[in-house]
């Protein structure tokens, strides 16, 4: 399609989808578009609920074409229909057979494309980190908090069971007064090796349509498929990891977002052409008295752990999709936490299912803009601070960050 049909083509597709946007009802089935089909596996979500939830996936949009006919084939083994494909977003948004929409591409795409999903009246799930900085941050919520779409920001830990149990203990006052969260997440290889090794020719992509707002350059099939390793599309392991951990914190205490950040870092192991630290220190304060660290490095499995302490004990959720544990060990108080003690067990519904169900209900989700709007500031503090070698300060009155 050229570019004038095309441009035809988006401003009459358009109109048509705003003319039938619409909350899904009890019985209406929600028609859904996946927008970047990797490796996350937002598409599996979809479809695991699609029966119970009375979902559909009409239509799948990647840059890459082995993605998207990948994506489709797992979609009609399912026995459903054969969704439409698309290699630019924009018509994807545009066509009215898309009632919602999953964002799940490079980080430097999701506040774009999430702006221009609001406004073509579609309800969204978007994954984290949500914003690189406070510019497009800002855009972003502001857009969301105009409309009337639903907007889960695709944090799912939080839906859990046990961090949705961990989080009760901690607001019965079963750790007493908290003042520390710790998490060191480490592996042998950045994450993004396993990304990078993916073979892609450049005839299968739409580049310019990858690089988005990016300076354009040459086609660099690393840059393409090893793209979490670039900090022009994502920044490292304190966006991307750290963005589960601060938002997992913020679920568990009830904070909105730090006050002051300090990081440090480098490439330390792993050197090469990608830009992305694979070691990094963390350090977060916190307004309501706690101070949290993160901690990432890559050249050892050794040594991830995911802790909260308090004048009680330990909570430990290490393995946080499993039972979180409990110790009153290195506390001489009394009042610790009795030897073999466990927090109570809680149902919790998955975050995909819970973006459904609100999507009829019209309630906010488990991770509504709000809460990316934390994990955002929280990681942009961090990679500011990284950068500059200052500590970075949240000013929510602005809504901005300073060095101070």
């Amino acid at each position: 399609m050229n570019q004038l049909k095309r441009r035809h083509f988006l401003m009459g597709a358009s109109l048509t989808a705003l003319e039938s946007a619409r909350a899904a009802g009890a019985n209406d089935r929600i028609r859904v578009c996946v927008i970047g089909c990797g490796s996350r596996g937002l598409l599996g979500e979809v479809l695991q609920f699609s029966e119970e939830s009375n979902v559909a996936v009409t239509a799948l949009c990647d840059t890459w074409k082995q993605q998207r006919e990948t994506a489709s084939a797992k979609v009609r083994q399912t026995g459903a229909a054969e969704p439409k494909l698309f290699a630019h977003y924009q018509e994807a948004l545009a066509s009215p057979e898309v009632d919602a929409v999953l964002i799940s591409t490079p980080d430097h795409q999701h506040c774009t494309q999430l702006v221009a999903a609001i406004k073509a009246r579609k309800d969204v799930y978007v994954e984290k980190p949500l914003a690189m900085d406070m510019r497009e941050l800002i855009a972003a919520v502001d857009t969301v908090k105009r409309s009337d779409r639903i907007v889960q920001c695709g944090t799912q830990v939080r839906s859990w069971a046990p961090s949705v149990a961990g989080r009760a203990f901690v607001a019965s006052g079963g750790l007493g007064k908290l003042f520390k969260i710790e998490q060191s997440r480490n592996s042998v290889h950045p994450y993004w090796d396993s990304n990078a090794a993916r073979k892609v020719a450049e005839s299968d992509v739409d580049w310019k349509a990858f690089l988005m707002n990016r300076k354009y350059r040459p086609w660099d099939a690393d840059q393409y498929a090893g793209w979490m390793g670039y900090r022009e599309f994502s920044r490292g392991p304190h966006t991307q990891f750290m963005a589960h951990f601060v938002d997992l914190l913020h679920f568990v205490t009830g904070a909105s977002y730090p006050e002051r950040v300090v990081a440090m870092g480098g490439t330390f192991r792993w050197k090469g052409p990608r830009t992305a630290p694979d070691s990094i220190e963390v350090a977060l304060e916190y307004k309501e008295g706690f101070l949290a660290r993160y901690s990432s490095s890559f050249g050892t499995a050794s040594n991830s752990f995911l802790k909260f302490f308090g004048t009680r004990g330990v909570m430990d959720a290490t393995r946080w999709s499993n039972p979180w544990l409990i110790s009153g060990d290195g506390i001489p108080d009394s009042d610790r936490i009795a030897q073999g003690a466990t927090i109570p067990e809680m149902q919790s519904t998955h975050h995909m299912k819970n973006w459904f169900d609100c999507m009829r209900s019209r309630r906010q989700p488990a991770a509504p803009i709000e809460t990316g709007y934390g994990h955002s500031v929280a990681c942009i503090m961090a990679d500011e601070s990284f950068l500059r070698g200052r500590r970075m300060v949240h000013d929510p009155l602005k809504r901005a960050i300073h060095e101070g």
